[in-house]
C-alpha cells in the first residue's frame, strides 16, 4: 500500500463521483473489493460517522478511508486527491459557464446528469440496506431482525412526521448504538 496508489484512487473518485457524497460509494465499495483496505462494515461506519461530521460527507469519507489506510498522512492524501478535481472542474466551469449558461446544449447536459446521480445514489442506498439488514448474506436466518424493525419504524415516522434527514440518522445512530452495547453487555452476562 502507497500513498501514490491511494491519491489515485481517490482522484478517481473526485473526478467521476457526480451527485454529492454517498455518490462516492459506489467507488468506495468497488476500492473495498479490490484493495481490501476497509471493509464494507467500516464503510458504513465511516458514512455515519461522516453524515453527522460538519463537511462535506464525500469529503469527510474521504478523510476517514484515508486515516483507516495509511493514517494522518493517508487521510491527508485522501483528502486533497478527491478534493482536487472538484476545485479545479469548479474553476474552469465557472468560467466556462457564465459564457454558456443560457446554451440550450448545457442546460441539456446538466438536465440529463440528474438521474444518473440519482440511480447512483439509490442503488448506493439499497446496497447500505442490504449490507446493513442482512450483514451475513441473503437469507432469512441472516437478516438482522432488530435493524429491520428500526428500518421500518424510521420509515414510517419519516412518512408522518417529514422531519429533516439529519434527525432520522441521529435517531438511528442512537439505536444502533443503543443495540450495539447490548449485544456487549450480553456477551459479558
Amino acid at each position: 500500500m502507497n500513498y501514490f496508489l491511494l491519491f489515485v484512487e481517490f482522484f478517481k473518485i473526485g473526478i467521476f463521483s457526480f451527485g454529492g457524497g454517498y455518490a462516492t460509494l459506489p467507488f468506495l465499495y468497488h476500492i473495498s473489493d479490490t484493495y481490501h483496505w476497509f471493509s464494507y462494515e467500516e464503510l458504513s461506519t465511516m458514512l455515519a460517522v461522516s453524515s453527522i461530521t460538519p463537511g462535506p460527507v464525500g469529503l469527510n469519507v474521504a478523510t476517514f478511508a484515508g486515516f483507516k489506510t495509511l493514517g494522518v498522512l493517508g487521510s491527508i492524501d485522501a483528502t486533497l486527491a478527491i478534493m482536487i478535481p472538484s476545485f479545479v472542474i469548479v474553476i474552469l466551469i465557472s468560467k466556462i459557464l457564465k459564457k454558456f449558461k443560457d446554451n440550450f446544449y448545457t442546460k441539456a447536459v446538466l438536465y440529463a446528469l440528474r438521474p444518473a446521480a440519482a440511480g447512483m445514489i439509490a442503488a448506493v442506498g439499497v446496497r447500505l440496506f442490504k449490507n446493513s439488514i442482512m450483514p451475513y448474506g441473503l437469507s432469512i436466518q441472516a437478516l438482522d431482525s432488530r435493524g429491520f424493525i428500526l428500518f421500518a419504524l424510521l420509515v414510517l415516522i419519516s412518512l408522518k412526521l417529514k422531519k429533516d434527514p439529519l434527525v432520522y440518522l441521529l435517531i438511528g445512530a442512537v439505536f444502533g448504538i443503543l443495540l450495539h452495547f447490548e449485544h456487549i453487555f450480553n456477551l459479558f452476562v
